[in-house]
């Protein structure tokens, strides 16, 4: 097993997004794709984590002041200087996807469509500053599908498998449209700036490397049902 020199016998602060399947909370237990990979990451380190999913706001603020050490999720622009990127992973489609039946050609076709669009997220500059495109927030993408399967809205933007997971929990197999991949961003593994443990990036970074080599990121997501995606094509 990998070791890792701990400065403090505390446990290495972990969180993750709140956005299924990557950062799942049921009430009972934790669990998520970016959860397992995080907590993995540690255990092999050899070292103990302190967990938690927390919505986005309150990771970038947990590390800008050091109270999260590592998480996994996009670069954002305000944590430039807080953080220190270790390693990405798989890059991520955003798109745009109706029901079954419905497409979208490109971002014109969906000016005067009702779009479902997460509260504070930013996945297309030119639909967001787009005005002819009917934006709705949703606090997350469980309610943008129930919007979209009741007809309240003709689609829904956000990260690929999110979407897939939401429709899937809801038990609607086979509902999607063809998508419209409107960006592609990459989440990173990522350490605070002001971790006891930023001596240890390095390590993270090859038990990390070793786990994608292993293929345990396809497990996962095979784990959690990503393999079975079902849309039209």
């Amino acid at each position: 097993m990998c070791t890792v020199q701990a400065e403090s016998l505390d446990k290495v602060q972990v969180r993750t997004i709140a956005i299924a399947p990557y950062g799942i909370n049921s009430g009972q237990e934790l669990s998520g794709i970016y959860y397992d990979i995080a907590n993995s990451i540690v255990k092999t380190s050899g070292l103990q984590a302190e967990h938690a999913i927390y919505p986005y706001a309150r990771i970038v603020h947990e590390l800008k002041v050091g109270l999260t050490d590592i998480t996994i999720m996009y670069r954002y622009q305000e944590l430039e200087g807080y953080v220190t990127y270790i390693a990405p992973l798989p890059t991520l489609k955003n798109v745009v996807i109706g029901v079954k039946g419905t497409h979208f050609a490109d971002i014109a076709s969906l000016r005067g469509k009702r779009l479902a669009y997460l509260r504070g997220a930013q996945f297309n500059q030119q639909i967001d500053n787009d005005k002819q495109i009917n934006k709705y927030l949703v606090k997350d993408f469980d309610q943008a599908v129930h919007m979209l399967a009741a007809g309240r809205v003709d689609a829904v933007i956000g990260p690929l498998d999110p979407l897939i997971n939401s429709a899937l929990t809801a038990g609607k197999k086979d509902f999607f449209g063809p998508p419209l991949v409107v960006s592609q961003r990459t989440p990173w593994l990522q350490i605070s700036n002001k971790s006891r443990y930023k001596s240890s990036t390095q390590q993270f970074k090859k038990i990390f490397n070793n786990m994608v080599q292993r293929g345990e990121l396809a497990k996962l997501r095979q784990k959690y049902n990503m393999l079975d995606i079902t849309y039209e094509q």
